[in-house]
């Protein structure tokens, strides 16, 4: 199969013929009809996050299972599957007090390097995620995927499993925002907006958009943003403080810098929440000002926006059918495998909400 590798940090990925197993155990192949591309992936590009390479990076993904492997009970061949890296056990004790995309098991989670399904001749490529989503198949997990209905397309259904969960989730699962709140959200990128735009169907009263490029600010103005701030021209904490009066409920930092991480705490009403959901470079630490706690403000994390994968995903697709989730405004490019490194170049400049890859052959044929 044709997938697109990591060869070394700072080079482009390379198109290369990859094999693949046959599925095992709890493994399931399947044919990748669309896999968006993520700031997480380019971490990995840019040496900003370390993994053993030759990689297979991406994890955005939906596509058709083609083959199951022994003991999967809930997929067939057919089916139609969105992807998601937070593949999870059941058993483990994350997993058993509701937390499962915490999950520890590290036979199903694998940690990377470690999973032997991909290979280049006898070298070993990694599997990134656990699905390593930028190639033509996957192998994975059984608990990595959720069946979904046909009538939902898959080149929308692909944005659910990573910007899309992570960003509503951290709304409507980690800070469980109340309707009538006010909230700010740092960072417009795929994960930025999709938060925004979680914030506008719980019935936030106020949503502020704050970042640097005009670009995404505008992105944001159609995800529901009410205000946006433009962080290059002025020091957003006190921009906040004076639009509301004495700062928002809840923050979400949606960058993974420690300035930002800083400024979503500041910016808090006396009591509100901040919900940090960036991804730092590997050591990074972040300065806070301890006074503030005597206001009882909170700062907590978010992965994967404390999803619950099977109920979530399905969830999520109510909400596009209804025509609440703005997944057809969050795809800006459409572009194919070879054109990947593009796509990366666009996200760095801010050109676009979401790039996805399309394998159209999957596509019509589904």
């Amino acid at each position: 199969m044709k997938a697109a590798v990591l060869h070394q940090v700072g080079a482009p990925l390379e198109i290369c013929n990859v094999t693949i197993k046959k599925p095992g155990p709890h493994e399931v192949l399947v044919r990748t009809a669309a896999v968006g591309l993520c700031h997480s992936d380019l971490h990995i590009m840019d040496g900003s996050i370390a993994m053993p390479l030759p990689v297979v990076l991406g994890h955005e993904v939906a596509g058709v299972v083609e083959a199951v492997g022994p003991e999967v009970r809930d997929l067939t061949p057919g089916d139609h599957v969105v992807g998601c890296l937070a593949v999870f056990c059941g058993h483990c004790t994350q997993c058993l007090s509701g937390r499962q995309n915490l999950c520890e098991d590290v036979e199903t989670k694998q940690p990377p390097g470690r999973a032997r399904r991909l290979s280049i001749g006898e070298t070993h490529v990694g599997q990134a995620w656990n699905l390593s989503a930028f190639a033509e198949q996957m192998l994975v997990h059984e608990n990595a995927l959720v069946k979904i209905a046909t009538d939902m397309p898959l080149d929308r259904a692909a944005l659910l499993s990573c910007a899309v969960i992570t960003g509503t989730g951290a709304v409507f699962r980690t800070a469980a925002v109340p309707p009538g709140s006010t909230v700010a959200v740092l960072g417009c990128g795929g994960v930025g907006l999709c938060t925004i735009n979680g914030a506008a169907i719980v019935g936030a009263s106020r949503i502020i958009a704050i970042d640097t490029n005009p670009r995404k600010l505008e992105f944001a103005k159609q995800f529901g943003a009410t205000d946006c701030i433009d962080a290059s021209k002025c020091d957003p904490v006190e921009a906040i403080m004076d639009l509301t009066s004495g700062g928002v409920q809840f923050s979400f930092e949606c960058v993974g810098l420690p300035v930002t991480t800083a400024q979503a705490f500041r910016m808090l009403a006396i009591g509100g929440v901040a919900t940090v959901m960036g991804l730092f470079k590997d050591g990074t630490e972040v300065p806070l000002l301890a006074g503030e706690f005597r206001k009882e403000k909170k700062i907590q994390g978010s992965v994967m926006g404390s999803n619950k994968l099977p109920l979530d995903i399905k969830r999520l697709i109510d909400l596009y059918l209804q025509g609440k989730l703005e997944l057809d405004k969050l795809i800006s490019n459409r572009i194919h495998l070879e054109g990947i490194n593009e796509g990366f170049d666009a996200m760095v400049g801010g050109a676009v909400a979401r790039s996805i890859i399309t394998f159209d052959d999957v596509l019509s044929g589904a």
